[in-house]
């Protein structure tokens, strides 16, 4: 193991992120703020309690979750398409650093990232809403699970996508969307019948389930189905990543 190499990739893409902390630090902390004031302090006053607690603190695990699958997947797939947009790609390639090495050193820095930011944001929720953490280990796994599985899948984005336009397809147009319908803002019990087993093939409810479950012990979905399913996704991803950097595809062509 070339722990050089990791080190160096690694430092490298966390030096992006203390010389852009408004839009990798900041920006993220004030959207997902204004949420907490519209929906947790001026429209959860008018609605009653979910699954027993308070709405303002039931919709802190989904904006948490939309913030980290957000995050990561941008902080990634920038990460690894820039080098290839500037061509500086081959010198990572051409150095005596294996591909797996080379995941470790990109996804590394931005599950650190998304780790970083999604814990100002759970510092920042406390000020908006009244938050527990029944089971913290729990929190925790699934916190640091989801940054590396949603990095790694960012990277593949950015290693297969040829301009920016594909680079923000995924995170725009099916990751955001997604969240929204997975149950961060809501209890998908409260959906009639029909779009409730719609929901359930929507792979975020799971994610959002799990760590709604981590903080009060509330879920419409069996926790161990969020945990099956997360590190079944992650297993996928750890495949294509290794495949892709192997065989060069869309990187040395």
């Amino acid at each position: 193991m070339n722990y050089y190499a990791i080190k160096a990739i690694y430092l490298h893409e966390m030096d992006r992120l203390w010389r852009t902390l408004f839009q990798s630090i900041l920006s993220p902390v004030v959207s997902t703020s204004l949420y907490f004031i519209v929906f947790g302090s001026v429209i959860g006053g008018m609605v009653p309690q979910v699954d027993g607690v308070s709405y303002g603190s039931f919709i802190v695990p989904g904006l948490l979750m939309l913030t980290l699958l957000t995050q990561s997947l941008s902080n990634s797939s920038f990460g690894i398409y820039m080098p290839k947009f500037a061509g500086s790609i081959y010198e990572i390639l051409a150095a005596p650093i294996s591909s797996f090495e080379i995941v470790i050193g990109f996804v590394g820095a931005s599950a650190t990232k998304s780790l970083i930011v999604g814990t100002i944001i759970l510092i920042t929720a406390t000020f908006f809403a009244e938050v527990r953490i029944d089971h913290p280990f729990v929190m925790v796994f699934l916190l640091v699970l989801t940054c590396f599985t949603f990095s790694l899948f960012g990277f593949l984005i950015g290693v297969l996508s040829e301009n920016f336009e594909q680079l923000q397809v995924i995170p725009l147009i099916v990751v955001t969307p997604l969240v929204f319908l997975g149950g961060s803002l809501y209890s998908i019990e409260m959906l009639p019948e029909f779009w409730q087993q719609i929901s359930y093939f929507n792979p975020v409810v799971y994610l959002i389930n799990g760590m709604r479950w981590a903080f009060y012990g509330v879920s419409d979905i069996n926790i161990w189905i969020s945990v099956v399913s997360m590190l079944g996704f992650l297993s996928i991803c750890i495949v294509a990543a290794m495949i892709i950097l192997t065989k060069g595809y869309r990187i040395k062509s």
